[in-house]
């Protein structure tokens, strides 16, 4: 349990008889994931340190957009949260973890999550006329930190994004990591955690782990997650620049936290981007 003195004193006064039940925090990021028992009621604890982005999109999320999901028992429901100290309490969620069940290979449970994320979308839209240009500069950000992407590769990245457009675009709340890893089985429904990444953003971002994940191994779970969301929100320029950017994203950020096997997955997704413009002989 490593909260600071803040985060305790305030999670005292939150919960004052909580005990934790067990510690779910992933290791990777600075953030303490924690199940506590408070007369008779689960919650979950979430508290960042004092670099942390997370805990901060994580309380926008509950306080501005969770409502659709909220009134269904979808997510989680907020107790408590404060800015400063970058702590978080919310009911605990039952369900099943669907990452590494059965869940994650069915269609039915694609098609729940398309049902979720179009009614998440749907609720707010609006048009930023800067989105393309900080998301350009952020790729080339992750390009000029230390990574294992080859030189010579790392300079036709380079050249590629520096030409990118930045013509406005629309936004609409998005969950940001959007993957079976985030979703929980209850009595057959699929419900959400985790919110930190939570922002507004293009529609089409939320499909890019998916893509680069089950989508790529099982073509029925796609066709069932776009059924039950009621259209493809990606056209294909975009949604080709959203590819690289998770892809250059994920190799970079892997390397600099010690993770291989996402860092793995990020040189592999930005090789099938560069395939698709390789002439085939």
């Amino acid at each position: 349990m490593t909260l600071d003195q803040r985060q305790q004193e305030l999670l005292t006064s939150w919960l004052p008889r909580a005990e934790v039940v067990k510690d779910h925090s992933w290791g990777l990021v600075g953030t303490t994931v924690l199940e506590m028992l408070d007369d008779g009621v689960r919650y979950i604890v979430k508290a960042g340190d004092a670099a942390d982005t997370h805990i901060a999109r994580e309380l926008q999320a509950h306080r501005a957009w969770l409502g659709p999901w909220t009134r269904t028992g979808s997510a989680p429901e907020l107790v408590n949260g404060d800015d400063n100290a970058k702590l978080i309490a919310t009911r605990y969620l039952p369900g099943e973890l669907v990452e590494g069940t059965d869940h994650e290979h069915r269609p039915d449970t694609y098609r729940q999550a398309g049902e979720l994320l179009a009614r998440f979308h749907r609720q707010l839209s609006i048009e930023d006329a800067d989105y393309e240009a900080n998301e350009k500069a952020k790729t080339l950000g992750w390009l000029a930190k230390p990574h294992r992407i080859a030189p010579e590769l790392t300079e036709q990245l380079r050249a590629m994004v520096e030409v990118w457009p930045t013509d406005p675009v629309l936004l609409v709340p998005t969950h940001g990591d959007w993957q079976p890893r985030n979703w929980l089985c209850h009595e057959g429904m699929v419900r959400v955690i985790d919110f930190g990444r939570a922002a507004l953003r293009p529609a089409y971002t939320d499909l890019g782990r998916l893509a680069a994940q089950q989508f790529r191994t099982d073509p029925a779970l796609e066709a069932a997650f776009l059924a039950g969301y009621g259209a493809d929100p990606r056209d294909p320029a975009s949604w080709k620049r959203q590819r690289l950017r998770e892809a250059i994203g994920t190799a970079a950020w892997s390397y600099q936290v010690g993770a291989e096997d996402f860092e793995q997955q990020g040189h592999r997704m930005i090789a099938e981007v560069l395939a698709e413009d390789t002439p085939r002989i």
